[in-house]
């Protein structure tokens, strides 16, 4: 049995969806629910519906994620309307030119990513906006250079990047081609709330004069930007790498960028080249997983390739595999902080030599997050460059260039393999990173040294930073994180906690966030509850130093003091 609260609630919301299917699933759920006795079934339905109405899906990370289907917890054309409506009204409020200026909206290949495209774009015109709609399955990196590139008011992206193949997502950007920040998000998220019937929303017609649909344009400048900040070098004539899009719908624009820049074509994994909803081939479709890369993994030591690049199905991130005779399969596939150092030391170089050519006197940037290794912070200090350390998300990454307009942006990276070079995109850019990869590759190889060699060096010069991250399901983040304030640790592992911090009411460099801080002697650890999941986590770091170049007994060292400080952090998580 369902409560009448529950019964009012849904029979309103079928009465006011826009879409045919949404309601009829919706309907038949209800009437499931609603059915005379308590057999399985009924139970089932009710529960169904129960979770359906548990809430609203709520701005997370930089906008919405949740699984398609009917109701307001889910995704689907009654929230992307209602949402895109609150979006509409905040624009024209906030900003008089919006309505000229426009929105670009893109989407990706996901289940009904085109329909929510389409529904985003109806509502925006029907307010009077412009609307800027890109060609469909783009990658989310596209998106972001397009708001700047057209001078757009705002941009939606459908997309749920790397999530499960049921769910789906609204992902919102600002003028500045950057994700959203509060109080932005809590603004529109309020107005989404004062909508009283979605059907009494102005909707236009697919026809209308305001949607404007592009062609190969912004694309094609994109890869002129990208491609000018990294040409192959000579020595990429040589490379052999594997490139997967995970099923994606980065393969069109990753496959040109590699042959507009110089780069040998690679040998592409056929299976996941192109786009597919139900991502066939992976069990998750996010690179992070182990056995995600299993396809690619397996044509690389057939092939004897150099390394593997993978993108995430939106093509904003990047995984990058090498050859190691001490791992598993004899392949290793770099964690976000090391692939992060790799890059940052290599564009930081490159940014030198171009800076040194072109007399420039600005000093270099390169930005991190709090949860991401220090190992570019050391290694900026050693080469002279400014650092930045900001709240994870690429929202705050870019926008740190911003508060110091002095300074050159050339690199921000985030431990969840996200990677931005210079200002191009101001967001993660899987495509422009695994150009920025390749370069790296090409000069390691003719210098007859390989990736893992390389990283070897860097910490052989600033230390062994050896970082794991603990993740806890629970359904009540909250509470977890209030029991830590009101119980504090003094200690983890056998060792004192020396400092900590709580972001809560923000610092003087970082705004407020439900974030806590540890430092111990030669380790640091870093709670949060999970944006877009409900999940905690805590991201470890342990730095041991090199002595007389001992690297190995280094890493060994850190390891060993690793292993318990995460059980420890398990322990804490757990109550």
């Amino acid at each position: 049995m369902i409560t009448e609260e529950l019964n009012t609630a849904a029979t309103a919301w079928i009465f006011d969806d826009p879409d045919d299917d949404d309601r009829a699933e919706l309907s038949a759920i209800l009437a499931a629910a609603t059915a005379p006795g308590t057999d399985e079934k009924t139970t089932r339905a009710a529960a169904d519906l129960a979770d359906r109405f548990a809430g609203h899906l709520e701005f997370g990370t930089a906008g919405l994620r949740g699984a398609i289907g009917a109701g307001p917890n889910r995704m689907n054309r009654a929230v992307v309307r209602g949402t895109t409506a609150a979006l509409a009204h905040w624009l024209l409020y906030v900003d008089p030119g919006a309505a000229a200026a426009g929105v670009v909206i893109g989407c990706d290949a996901r289940h009904r990513s085109d329909d929510f495209a389409r529904e985003a774009a109806a509502v925006l015109a029907g307010a009077g906006i412009t609307v800027h709609v890109l060609p469909p399955r783009q990658p989310t990196p596209l998106l972001a250079f397009a708001i700047k590139y057209l001078r757009a008011a705002a941009g939606v992206m459908i997309t749920a990047s790397h999530n499960p193949p049921a769910d789906n997502g609204y992902k919102l950007y600002l003028a500045d081609g950057a994700q959203i920040v509060p109080p932005a998000d809590l603004e529109i998220e309020a107005a989404t709330r004062s909508i009283s019937s979605l059907l009494r929303i102005p909707v236009a017609a697919p026809d209308d004069p305001l949607i404007i649909r592009h062609g190969d344009e912004i694309a094609t400048a994109y890869l002129d930007a990208i491609c000018a900040a990294a040409p192959a070098p000579k020595s990429a004539a040589w490379l052999r790498y594997i490139y997967t899009p995970l099923h994606g719908v980065a393969c069109d624009l990753a496959m040109r960028a590699f042959e507009q820049a110089g780069f040998p074509p690679p040998d592409l994994v056929e299976a996941q080249a192109k786009p597919d909803p139900d991502f066939r081939t992976v069990r998750f479709p996010n690179p992070e997983e182990p056995g995600t890369l299993d396809l690619a993994l397996a044509q690389a030591r057939r092939s004897g390739a150099d390394l593997v690049l993978a993108n995430d199905p939106d093509g904003d991130r990047l995984a990058v595999a090498v050859p190691d005779d001490n791992a598993p399969g004899g392949w290793r596939t770099l964690t976000g902080d090391q692939l992060g150092s790799l890059l940052g030391a290599y564009l930081l170089g490159q940014d030198s030599a171009k800076a040194e050519a072109a007399g420039s006197g600005e000093q270099p940037l390169v930005v991190s997050t709090i949860v991401s290794a220090t190992l570019l912070a050391s290694m900026a200090a050693a080469a002279g460059a400014k650092y930045a350390e900001t709240l994870t998300g690429f929202k705050w990454i870019v926008r740190a260039g911003d508060l110091r307009p002095e300074l050159r942006f050339v690199f921000g990276y985030e431990e969840a393999l996200g990677y931005t070079v210079g200002t191009t995109v101001r967001d993660k850019d899987g495509i422009g990173a695994a150009l920025a990869v390749l370069g790296l590759a090409a000069r390691a190889r003719a210098g007859g040294e390989s990736l893992l060699e390389a990283y070897d060096a860097l910490e052989v010069a600033h230390g062994v930073h050896l970082t794991e991250q603990v993740t806890i399901a629970t359904q009540a983040p909250v509470h977890v994180m209030s029991r830590l304030r009101a119980d504090a640790p003094r200690e983890l592992a056998g060792q004192p906690i020396t400092d900590s911090s709580d972001l809560t009411g923000g610092t003087a460099d970082l705004p407020s966030a439900d974030v806590l801080r540890y430092w111990l002697p030669g380790a640091r650890v870093v709670i949060r509850p999970s944006g877009t999941e409900p999940k905690i986590k805590a991201y470890i770091q342990v730095v041991e130093p090199v002595i007389a170049g001992r690297l190995t007994e280094a890493r060994r060292a850190a390891r060993a003091r690793m292993e318990p400080l995460a059980q420890a952090i398990r322990d804490l998580l757990a109550g």
